[in-house]
């Protein structure tokens, strides 16, 4: 069972922005689609990893099923059979697909290397797939693995110290600045990709935010999930004057936000330009009190803290190593563990046997002893095999050994024997 674990993916490594959005999954997707890939095609343990970067289905099933389940991916979201999605999807066998959902999970893998994100995000995609009961032994003990093994990265390296995204150094500079403020007020015009990263990062964030959108929609969206409030780009001239912080990620050919906005300035006030082309003025920096930060001034954070958590790789992918290691010694047990269980009832049915030749003639007190005896005999016996099933498999030996014992005892006969 365990050795027809797999993945399909897709990232933006090898994927168009416009493919990975055709068949992006929310959470009532992800559940649906799971159920339905079961009862289609057969899956017995499945988790969807869907983010804005990267769609990937890990999953135990046999390796016909990969190129199917890519094919069922358009179905299911509707993609044109024109330009499907599936001649994207890489697949991935049992050892290719562990160590890439550490490495995912991580955030070896992700475009901000060391992105904290993804921890959370896989965490969901398994709360869902426990949801819909396609969480199975495998997926249980290997998102675990994952987790402690995330623990440690966090306790023995520095791969997620400092701040290595655009967004997480804008919030960063921004916690900063309004750490002597009572009441602070943040805005965020521009909901984007990259807008709605720092939204994100803004969580926790001791301030009053507002979010401002072309899109009312999306900024009410955002604003009921992470308890955010919300105005209209309309009255952006009002926001940019109540906010002592202003966050710009908007999409356009010039800038929206002037120095003549900020004429009667009274308070200090800090403008970050996430936009490219830029959307704030540089003169608003004569304004008096206004501090400005554009893409450039972040990204020279970014980089050095990004540069940083490349140094501490080889350490992170020392812990990974280990932690496979230890999965996978569990992994190769896990598939020995039908044969230690038939050797162990083939063993039990004998001794039954001859324990009913002699019981009629045995007291009640002689048949406990007797019942005692053999078991112990039992246990003895097994005991061995059992040490050397589980040698076997860190070797890579097992399937000569199961073989043996197969042969040895007619273990595959008493399972055809047995009832159904």
């Amino acid at each position: 069972m365990y050795s027809n674990f797999r993945a399909i993916g897709i990232s933006y490594k090898n994927t168009p922005l416009d493919v990975r959005e055709a068949i992006a999954f929310d959470e009532n997707q992800t559940k649906q689609f799971l159920v339905q890939a079961k009862e289609v095609l057969g899956l017995e343990e499945a988790l969807l990893l869907s983010t804005c970067n990267r769609t990937e289905i890990y999953f135990v099933a046999s390796d016909e099923v990969s190129e199917r389940l890519a094919s069922f991916v358009d179905v299911f979201h509707g993609v044109s059979t024109s330009n499907p999605s599936a001649s994207y999807f890489n697949k991935m066998d049992q050892e290719q697909a562990t160590r890439h959902l550490f490495n995912v999970s991580l955030g070896l893998e992700s475009m901000v290397l060391g992105d904290i994100q993804i921890t959370n995000q896989v965490k969901k995609a398994y709360q869902w797939s426990a949801d819909e009961q396609m969480a199975g032994p495998f997926l249980h003990r290997l998102l675990h693995t994952i987790f402690y093994t995330n623990k440690r990265m966090v306790q023995e390296t520095t791969f997620r110290d400092g701040n290595a995204s655009v967004a997480s150094s804008a919030v960063n500079v921004v916690e900063k600045f309004i750490a002597t403020y009572t009441n602070p007020k943040v805005a965020v015009v521009g909901l984007g990709e990259i807008g709605e990263n720092v939204v994100e990062n803004l969580k926790g964030l001791n301030a009053q935010v507002t979010l401002v959108n072309r899109t009312q929609e999306k900024a009410e969206k955002l604003a009921e999930e992470f308890g955010f409030e919300v105005d209209s780009l309309d009255n952006l001239d009002q926001v940019v004057s109540d906010a002592h912080v202003i966050i710009s990620a908007v999409q356009a050919p010039s800038p929206i936000i002037t120095a003549s906005m900020l004429e009667g300035n009274h308070h200090p006030k800090m403008l970050v330009d996430l936009s490219v082309p830029r959307s704030i003025e540089d003169e608003v920096e004569t304004v008096s009190g206004v501090i400005l930060y554009n893409v450039d001034h972040l990204q020279q954070k970014a980089s050095k803290a990004l540069e940083q958590r490349k140094q501490v790789i080889p350490q992170v992918e020392q812990i990974v190593t280990e932690s496979l290691a230890e999965f996978n010694n569990w992994s190769q047990e896990m598939e020995v563990s039908p044969t230690i269980k038939k050797l162990k009832q083939a063993l039990e049915d004998i001794r039954q046997q001859e324990m009913s030749r002699y019981l009629g003639k045995l007291s009640d007190k002689e048949a406990k002893i007797l019942d005692k005896a053999t078991k112990g005999m039992i246990q003895k016996v097994i005991k061995l095999p059992v040490l050397q099933l589980k040698a076997a498999c860190k070797r890579g030996e097992a399937d000569t050994l199961v073989g043996v014992l197969n042969d040895l005892f007619n273990l595959e006969e008493e399972k055809s024997q047995s009832p159904n």
